[in-house]
């Protein structure tokens, strides 16, 4: 299929028209002041971004529409096995991928060791477009084998997994964005996707309402095992953004990749008791 050959250019063209997009939304109409420049804050979160991706490329070259071909090939997973209508496993597979991501992103949250490496994402004491590409190359790599074996397991097209790493880059630029909706809109768009004043309650400094909203795309799984807050306590505007034990803007990209090896883990982690 011409669209799998294309794959990295696929990508590569979504990911920077939404990027565009969300961006020249936050400088038309930004919704909080940030406390760092923009071009400081970009310059370390999309060169993280850019470390990721490469060692991403460099370490598992196939990724997850690779391991997908070669199910499809040797004819793994139930999807494959059950010779499902293209249709139906395609859209099933993008269900169960997402699903799978919330799982993730709650486990990541539960065991300390791990939100050490997601705390990278968290201890940005701003909240905008490039927040939802700031991610330790050790979780990205992580993350990466999670859909690999996921995948592999559901039999899941090669079409589904490129729809679904589309919306989920999508979805995480969109929901980190430093926007905000009418309030009538976001209410009817939560029941169908992840709006950024329902995520950027996941990034308050406050442990229960960080460790609620894990949801990226599909908003769903939140309302379902009742780890959705509908809103701050202190407000959209007033919340403070960021993990409390860390709120110094010294983060350099050397800094990035040592923090899960250099800080404490804070109260956050499901794993542990209250500090």
């Amino acid at each position: 299929m011409e669209l799998m050959r294309n794959e990295p250019l696929v990508r590569l063209l979504a990911f920077f028209g939404v990027f565009a997009a969300v961006a020249l939304w936050e400088m038309a109409t930004p919704f909080r002041d940030l406390s760092t420049r923009k071009p400081v804050r970009w310059g370390r979160n999309l060169g993280l971004l850019a470390l990721d991706t490469v060692l991403v490329r460099l370490l598992l070259p196939a990724g997850a529409v690779g391991a997908s071909l070669l199910a499809a090939e040797r004819g793994w997973g139930f999807f494959n096995v059950l010779a499902a209508p293209q249709v139906v496993a395609v859209v099933a597979s993008v269900v169960i991928l997402d699903f799978a991501i919330y799982v993730q992103h709650v486990i990541f949250h539960a065991i300390p060791a791990l939100w050490r490496l997601h705390m990278v994402h968290h201890a940005d004491i701003d909240f905008d477009v490039t927040t939802g590409t700031r991610f330790h190359p050790i979780e990205m790599l992580l993350s990466m084998l999670i859909k690999i074996v996921m995948v592999t397991l559901i039999g899941a097209p090669a079409l589904a997994v490129l729809v679904f790493e589309l919306l989920l880059n999508a979805t995480a630029m969109f929901n980190h964005g430093n926007i905000h909706l009418p309030t009538r809109l976001d209410t009817s768009l939560r029941w169908i996707l992840v709006t950024p004043d329902m995520h950027r309650v996941h990034h308050s400094v406050k442990r229960a309402e960080c460790n609620s909203n894990f949801g990226f795309n599909l908003p769903w799984w939140d309302r379902l095992f009742g780890t959705y807050v509908p809103e701050p306590a202190a407000g959209q505007e007033e919340m403070v953004v960021g993990v409390s034990h860390i709120r110094d803007d010294r983060q350099t990209i050397p800094w990035l990749l040592s923090l899960p090896f250099i800080r404490r883990t804070g109260v956050y982690p499901f794993g542990r008791p209250k500090e």
